[in-house]
């Protein structure tokens, strides 16, 4: 039977994700409702959580552009990228692609907070971003708000900005989430 690297990459991944969750407490046996439209559909151990996403970074896309996992709430999630040579265009500003980078990397995470990884995955189906300001070094930070958390369904916008908190992306990622 064939199965493609990608796939075969995915699996892996959610595969130790999973176990990642559940063998460090992360997960939490008490589940919520699924139709509670407030907060989260489990309780999460917040700190753990940014640990584990910190450490799904390695040998990763994310570990070569710089992307570090800093803050998580309750519908929420932050991560850091330096802008550098690395991550620059042939123009020695920002790559427009490593700006979705870090927004798909922050808000496919996010959605971790709102699924059981013991019986479902997430996938991102669609993003798109405006650019709306130029950068040539230092920070940019990448925030993943929820904007719709269905059953199926979790659309995000994660705003890219810099130190000064100047926005300069604005991106929406759709992911979906699915039944193992």
């Amino acid at each position: 039977m064939f199965i493609s690297l990608f796939k075969l990459y995915n699996l892996i991944y959610y595969i130790r994700f999973t176990f990642a969750l559940i063998g460090n407490g992360l997960i939490k046996s008490e589940f919520k409702n699924n139709n509670n439209k407030e907060g989260n559909n489990m309780s999460v151990n917040k700190e753990y959580f940014l640990e584990q996403c910190k450490m799904f970074c390695k040998n990763t896309l994310m570990e070569t552009l710089g992307i570090e996992f800093i803050e998580v709430g309750d519908d929420y999630l932050k991560a850091s990228m330096p802008v550098n040579k690395i991550v620059h265009q042939p123009m020695g500003l920002l790559h427009g692609g490593a700006s979705v980078a870090l927004a798909e990397s922050v808000g496919s995470s996010a959605s971790f907070l709102f699924i059981d990884p013991t019986k479902q995955e997430v996938r991102g189906i669609e993003i798109s971003a405006n650019h709306l300001k130029s950068k040539k070094e230092g920070m940019v930070y990448g925030t993943a708000r929820i904007i719709h958390k269905g059953r199926t369904l979790h659309l995000w916008e994660v705003r890219i900005t810099d130190e000064e908190d100047q926005l300069i992306s604005l991106c929406k990622i759709t992911n979906i989430v699915i039944n193992k």
